[in-house]
């Protein structure tokens, strides 16, 4: 038998920790944090100058109102630490040969940042993805095509680990040659099926095209990380019904691999919180705000080695409710996922918009294809003050959309945002398709 298929603790639960009580979860993150912070004190460049500034050591950690001493640490940290330290930076807590992997960060807004990995990381990282692949329904056995990018893109390796770790058949078909990808679903039966939500909304597509059914397919569970989508109502609605599958929500950063992943109740992704601490922050005064309000996410490694992180903000929004779920979970969950970055918010007089929002209706909408885009430019903004009075959204039409679909979508963006949109409606196939993250706000 292959070692590295691990024997789950029950036949819906793959590790006792995911039922542990309250006072058991907070009694492992305090001393696992203080063991931690002294580790990373101890071993990491920039923990032990942060610590030392904020007058911080590991042995002042009472309770978890005394982490709230220690500032954010933030993707520009991160950055300098980069070019401080090149080319592995000062936030690492172990020397570049007790690491075995690199991982790299997109690129899109910045230089490629590398973040290193233990064999521990590693192993760590397989056991708690494949924790979420067995909550949603895959079993030793199954077959599980990965459609995550491998090229540079953190999310591909770590969904093949868990599933061989899980013990199922493994597919590791990248996001490229959309046709082979529907042709190799038909003819070797997956049951689930990986990817960003965008490639699986654009694998529906062609599958049409092609007069192929993916609703007739084998797939059960089509797993979806790397952008929002998934816990976005439309979003998933649509997905589902084209695949005719259940859709999960898969949530991770590179810097944080895993944060928390759908379980087959579809609830929101229920954070690992015997791997991190979790801080929901009101993003203004960054004081803790209670379950059901909106705050944004910071986290802190219980037990990373490689590079640990202390208070992370994360810049996603979020709502905690920690619940015991009806399945028996005792970790809380992110109840309606990511619902977008606190940068990514828009302002339109006085009302905060964010992008998943539109998706949501879009998404929703009869007779329009799953491509949408956001649009910013002079001319919705108030020349006197510079704000924002609406915002352009192109859209598609599909089949016979009607002479009226600008207005009748429109309205309806109206009604349910508060918010003036100019919709343009383009030719079917004008926007980009995208097989990785999807760009949805542009600024011309």
């Amino acid at each position: 038998m292959n070692q590295l298929v691990k024997q789950p603790f029950s036949e819906t639960i793959w590790d006792e920790r995911e039922t542990w009580s309250r006072d058991r979860i907070e009694t492992f993150q305090l001393d696992a944090l203080r063991r931690q912070l002294q580790r990373v004190g101890e071993r990491s460049v920039h923990y032990k100058r942060v610590f030392a500034e904020a007058g911080f050591q590991a042995g002042d950690l009472r309770s978890f109102a005394d982490l709230r001493r220690l500032p954010f640490s933030r993707k520009t940290d991160y950055v300098a630490g980069l070019a401080a330290e090149p080319p592995f930076g000062n936030f690492a807590a172990v020397a570049p040969g007790e690491a075995v992997r690199v991982h790299f960060s997109s690129g899109t807004t910045a230089r490629p940042a590398p973040v290193l990995w233990t064999q521990a990381d590693i192993d760590r990282w397989a056991d708690l993805y494949a924790r979420y692949l067995y909550s949603q329904g895959l079993r030793r056995g199954d077959v599980f095509q990965c459609m995550f990018s491998y090229a540079w893109f953190v999310g591909g390796l770590g969904a093949t680990l868990a599933a061989q770790h899980l013990g199922a058949l493994v597919i590791p078909a990248s996001s490229s040659d959309t046709e082979r990808q529907i042709d190799t679903i038909f003819e070797y039966k997956p049951r689930c099926v990986i990817g960003t939500p965008s490639f699986m909304a654009h694998m529906a597509e062609a599958a049409e095209k092609l007069g192929r059914d993916l609703a007739s397919s084998t797939v059960e569970m089509v797993c979806v990380g790397g952008e929002p989508g998934a816990s976005i109502p439309g979003t998933r609605e649509r997905i589902e019904r084209q695949w005719g599958a259940k859709m999960f929500d898969c949530y991770g950063a590179l810097e944080c691999q895993p944060i928390g992943w759908d379980t087959a109740a579809q609830l929101g992704p229920t954070l690992a919180e015997d791997f991190i601490y979790v801080e929901i922050l009101h993003p203004e005064t960054t004081e803790p705000v209670a379950d059901g309000e909106r705050g944004v996410l910071v986290l802190t490694h219980l037990d990373k080695q490689a590079c640990p992180l202390v208070r992370w903000w994360t810049g996603d929004m979020v709502v905690r409710d920690s619940k015991t779920a009806p399945d028996g979970r005792t970790h809380a969950r992110l109840a309606g996922g990511v619902m977008g970055r606190s940068d990514d918010m828009l302002i339109i007089k006085g009302v905060n918009l964010f992008p998943t929002a539109v998706e949501d209706i879009v998404r929703a909408f009869p007779g329009l294809t799953s491509e949408y885009m956001l649009v910013i430019d002079d001319s919705l903004k108030d020349p006197k003050t510079g704000f924002l009075t609406g915002v352009k959204l192109r859209v598609e039409p599909a089949g016979d959309a009607g002479p009226d679909l600008a207005d009748r979508l429109g309205k309806r963006l109206r009604e349910k945002l508060q918010v003036r949109f100019q919709v343009e409606v383009v030719p079917a196939g004008t926007l980009p398709r995208t097989v990785h993250k999807a760009k949805r706000v542009v600024y011309e």
